[in-house]
């Protein structure tokens, strides 16, 4: 992604950048809800080497606490369908796989989730 795309979905999300220490660790983004619906995207991503120490579940937590803040009534998540422990994650924490698909000009298959 380049800057100026970072740039753009700063201006329309809320992104965080998480770190310990120095380190990176993950980081979240949470797709407001638009004005004609009440579903607002929460995405927590930690890198590999940090999976399984709990940042995944602080950092889900704050996401929908910032998702409600914003008046979401319905919480959905994307996931790479080759991110397994993503979509564990997502699994274990109440979402239900609603659509796959691959993006044009694209190869990757997604996976649109939503709280049950």
């Amino acid at each position: 992604m380049s800057l100026d795309e970072v740039r753009e979905r700063a201006g329309r999300n809320l992104l965080e950048v998480v770190h310990l220490g120095d380190v990176l660790v993950g980081c979240t983004t949470v797709r407001p809800p638009k004005e004609d619906t009440s579903t607002a995207t929460v995405i927590a991503r930690v890198l590999p080497e940090h999976r399984g120490r709990g940042f995944g579940e602080e950092l889900y937590e704050r996401g929908l606490e910032q998702a409600r803040a914003l008046g979401a009534a319905v919480i959905e998540t994307v996931v790479l369908a080759s991110n397994e422990d993503g979509l564990r994650f997502a699994l274990k924490h109440g979402f239900a796989e609603t659509e796959r698909y691959v993006l044009p000009g694209d190869t990757a298959e997604w996976i649109d989730l939503r709280l049950a």
